[in-house]
């Protein structure tokens, strides 16, 4: 599943084609990839038609696009409602041309008409349907700050209210983590990948984190010292940032930016996925164990389980 990195790639890639466009029109192909918006096909393509898009913000693997108000009376009030779009699985959001082959998989077009680039098209395409689109309200942040990344207002949608900042976020809380940490006895990654304790971070960066933590997955979170939280934390936002710069990580061809293309990052992992191979820091052997339906991957000589 795309994690912040690959999801921050998307938004910014949507960002300069969807700020200030008009949506001309919307087509849905795949009445699945709606799943999270509360009404049909017919109901979200009549109530985007028209409307123009303010900007692209994200928190931890949520995308949204405000929406301005159609009335003109309210064209300076604050936006009520945006486009969501969570990628799921395989989901991808691609930007083409109006006269581009549409693909497989294509579940929902969304045409745009933008006052500099002219017009342009935002393809849904999901693979495995598990993602989704949908118009949902905006509410007010809990804290005050701004719903997220490359979000202007201190508003998010309330689809996505229930998750936590990110790590990078400048309102993220680390206070907050240490505190929710100290009282969790669950397993130190259960808690990472928990997206009401903090968001974005999912399996591969979890074991990249915990790794480059020296810290063993099933520790108890409750165990962690206060420097050995601080530690984490620098340690999760450091992976982050630098699969950021990479382009996230692409294992096939399911996770791939707005043009198309895939990101690099898979080739700086140190545990994620090396299962049997030799540990770069050590020279122990990667270990990979089933958890929570997925796997974990660590290295028992330099991550010991205290």
């Amino acid at each position: 599943m795309p994690e912040l990195p690959e999801v921050e790639v998307v938004r910014l890639g949507l960002a300069p084609a969807v700020t200030r466009a008009t949506i001309s029109g919307v087509e849905v192909f795949d009445p699945r990839a709606l799943t999270r918006h509360d009404g049909d096909a017919r109901d979200f393509e009549a109530r985007l038609a028209g409307r123009r898009i303010l900007g692209a913000a994200r928190r931890g693997k949520f995308l949204w696009m405000p929406l301005a108000a159609r009335s003109a009376d309210a064209a300076s009030a604050a936006p009520a409602e945006a486009l969501v779009a969570h990628l799921g699985m395989s989901g991808q959001l691609l930007l083409r041309a109006p006269g581009a082959d549409a693909g497989r998989h294509l579940r929902v077009r969304v045409g745009l008409e933008h006052p500099e680039h002219g017009e342009l098209r935002v393809d849904f395409v999901d693979q495995r349907t598990f993602g989704s689109l949908a118009i949902d309200g905006l509410v007010p942040t809990s804290d005050g700050a701004a719903g997220g990344w490359g979000a202007a207002e201190a508003l998010v949608p309330s689809q996505v209210a229930h998750i936590a900042r990110d790590p990078l976020d400048d309102a993220f809380d680390a206070g907050r983590l240490g505190a929710v940490l100290a009282r969790k006895n669950s397993a130190v990654k259960r808690v990472l990948l928990d997206q009401t304790v903090l968001s974005g971070v999912g399996n591969i960066y979890a074991d990249e984190a915990l790794w480059a933590a020296r810290i063993h997955p099933e520790t108890p979170a409750s165990a962690l010292s206060p420097r050995a939280v601080g530690r984490l934390l620098a340690e999760v936002r450091a992976v982050l940032e630098k699969a950021l710069v990479e382009g996230g990580t692409s294992f096939d061809e399911q996770y791939v930016n707005v043009n198309g293309e895939a990101g690099y990052f898979a080739h700086s992992l140190n545990a994620y996925g090396r299962g049997g191979e030799a540990c770069p820091r050590c020279g122990g052997q990667i270990r990979r164990e089933a958890f929570m339906n997925r796997g974990s991957h660590f290295c028992p000589r330099c991550q010991r389980r205290r």
